[in-house]
């Protein structure tokens, strides 16, 4: 999770005030049309997946019809999620400055968004046209009603950003931020003749300086990365940049990725049936009476409800209101509760159905399956790391009063976790196993969770499964928007020969494969506490992995020193956004939490330490 798929809203002042429900009234039509495309994406491919393995009749038009929707539903969903400011963004260093200056730089960064989405426009239209001379293979009709998607998200998305800047934003914050990025528009484009002749000074003004810039004043990322290579392609090359809009349209597309919306649904699912909960409840009939076993339930619940949810935030919601009460009462610290919580979301990451895992595939072309049956490996041992420290530092635990349950009450807790705990094996071995693709099995997934969850768990309500919907298709806008831009952003790079620069720096190094694990550690570390997990691997992983494969590192080995990085770079305060969002899920001060932190990272760096030296770990189970 952004995760993927976990998000940053941007500050309260910015958010509209129209309402208890999220959103603005006058986007209520595309919420409706969102929410239905997820609805048709999911009963699209249940079609075929019954077609294909219950009457072995594949439906040709399946795939094409999924392609065109999922399109659709990226942008519309991107526009909904401007609309109810659920884009991530880096809200730190924003948060650290003067009420005054802090909210002309909200007003700086929402123009910023608006200035990228207008540059984009005519490029987008210009895509389109092109495209129209495309045919679709099944349905024969014009690429074009595919890619239109591309340019009513970004006209939607730029009116969007514009009413919430006139409406958030004094009329000097206006003018003063339009002229300040017209200024610099403006000396870029003077200074073109030049720039054009730097080579990869370039990528450090454009790619790392601009993106910077744009982090730091708390831009969502996703438009951190398309401003920075907008400005890159028509500053400082000849490349038109409607190639960008292709490269965007490329990452948002791949079928690979239609199960992250599914997944994402998935999660809420989990969360209104309370499935999740019934899973804790079991775990601590079971555990509870032990030295530590409250940690090792907490631990566990993670665990497990990672392995249906594909979700951090998710999983972090879940287990914290269920167990933090009974652990305080037994003497744990806040500040160890946040900890253990934070840390065992990462550990957890890489427990099947990981979202992260799924785009990785995507990305870097490795096998889902094999990432899927070596991220539950991984994920025992950085466990396994955790639960020693969660001892050792339960040694003085009050147990007095805490009786062991009996055989009843565990019997009856199985009971109701068991459909629940069922799931996330079922998803493991189908995608492991090579049964079923994640998409199909997400699908077959989501349908289970619905059915039990009405059957056994107390059913969702209609509006609230429609709500479900829609949540569905903001957050999945929010990534797809992230992994389109950070792909064009990645292609950028790569056709300036920096890649093959870099490749041939790194296989120079003394020490070989053991020198590159480490500098791989330390990259995607730092860029876990900077720019979270998928936007992290979408940009680097282009890079990366080819010069893994040269130096004979398999590639889900090193897959999962990569996420496993990157997630306890997440965690690591002050900058890991991850720490953040386990502190107010614990209502706990992050000041107070951040020292107790520490020795739960340096368990998880040891555990990520043996599975980067021991390769056998990630690959014994391909």
């Amino acid at each position: 999770m952004v995760d993927v798929a976990d998000r940053i809203a941007l500050p309260e002042t910015l958010l509209d005030n129209e309402g208890v429900r999220p959103g603005s009234p006058i986007m209520r039509p595309v919420e409706i049309v969102a929410g239905a495309l997820v609805a048709l994406i999911i009963c699209t491919l249940l079609l075929g997946v019954t077609s294909r393995y219950v009457f072995s009749l594949p439906v040709v038009w399946i795939d094409e019809v999924a392609s065109i929707s999922f399109l659709w539903l990226a942008m519309l969903g991107s526009a909904i999620a401007i609309d109810r400011n659920e884009h991530l963004r880096l809200s730190i260093f924003v948060g650290m400055m003067p009420e005054r200056l802090s909210q002309f730089v909200q007003t700086f960064a929402l123009l910023v968004v608006a200035a990228f989405l207008l540059a984009m426009i005519y490029p987008a239209i210009d895509y389109a046209i092109e495209e129209s001379f495309v045919t679709s293979a099944a349905l024969n009709i014009p690429n074009s009603w595919r890619v239109s998607a591309l340019g009513f998200g970004i006209v939607a998305m730029f009116l969007l950003a514009m009413r919430h800047a006139i409406k958030s934003s004094r009329l000097s914050d206006l003018l003063l931020a339009a002229a300040i990025i017209a200024a610099i528009a403006g000396s870029f484009w003077l200074l073109m003749p030049t720039l054009k002749g730097l080579g990869y000074a370039n990528i450090l003004i454009f790619l790392l300086g601009v993106v910077a810039l744009c982090l730091m004043a708390g831009v969502p990322i996703a438009f951190c990365f398309g401003m920075g290579t907008l400005c890159f392609l028509a500053f400082s090359t000849s490349v038109p940049v409607v190639v960008m809009i292709g490269r965007m349209d490329e990452g948002m597309s791949s079928i690979i990725l239609l199960s992250v919306p599914i997944f994402v649904l998935l999660g809420c699912v989990l969360d209104a049936t309370g499935m999740g909960k019934a899973i804790v409840d079991f775990l601590a009939s079971m555990l509870g009476h032990v030295r530590a076993g409250m940690s090792y339930v907490l631990l566990g619940s993670l665990f497990l409800v990672s392995g249906i949810s594909g979700s951090k935030v998710s999983d972090m919601a879940t287990v914290a209101p269920a167990l933090f009460p009974e652990m305080k009462r037994r003497g744990y610290q806040p500040k160890e509760l946040i900890a253990l919580l934070s840390t065992g979301a990462a550990m957890a990451d890489t427990v099947p159905p990981s979202i992260v895992l799924i785009v990785l595939g995507s990305v870097a072309g490795v096998s889902i399956a094999g990432l899927f049956n070596a991220g539950f490996a991984i994920a025992m041992v950085l466990l396994l790391a955790l639960a020693v420290l969660a001892r050792w530092k339960a040694r003085g635990e009050d147990l007095k009063g805490v009786r062991r349950a009996s055989a009843s009450v565990i019997w009856k807790t199985a009971l109701v976790a068991g459909p629940a705990l069922v799931l996330p094996f079922i998803i493991r071995s189908a995608v492991g196993g090579g049964i079923a693709t994640a998409t199909e099995v997400s699908t077959i997934a989501v349908l289970y969770a619905i059915i039990v969850g009405i059957v056994l768990y107390g059913g969702i309500g209609w509006k609230k499964f429609c709500a479900m919907l829609v949540e569905t298709a903001a957050l999945s806008g929010a990534i797809l928007m992230i992994l389109g831009t950070a792909l064009a952003m990645a292609w950028a790079l790569t056709q300036t020969g920096f890649a093959r620069d870099l490749a041939n720096f790194m296989v120079g190094l003394p020490g070989g494969w053991l020198t590159f694990m480490a500098v791989t550690i330390i990259v995607f570390m730092i860029l876990g506490c900077v720019l979270e997990g998928l936007p992290a691997i979408v940009l680097m992983a282009p890079l990366m992995f080819p010069i893994a494969k040269n130096l004979g590192i398999n590639d889900v080995h090193y897959s999962m020193v990569v996420v496993t990085a990157m997630n306890i770079g997440l965690m690591t305060p002050p900058i890991g956004i991850g720490f953040y969002i386990a502190c107010k899920i614990g209502n706990v001060s992050p000041d107070e939490a951040m020292g107790a932190i520490w020795p739960y990272l340096v368990a998880l760096l040891a555990g990520l330490i043996i599975i980067a030296v021991v390769p056998g770990l990630s690959t014994w189970v391909l």
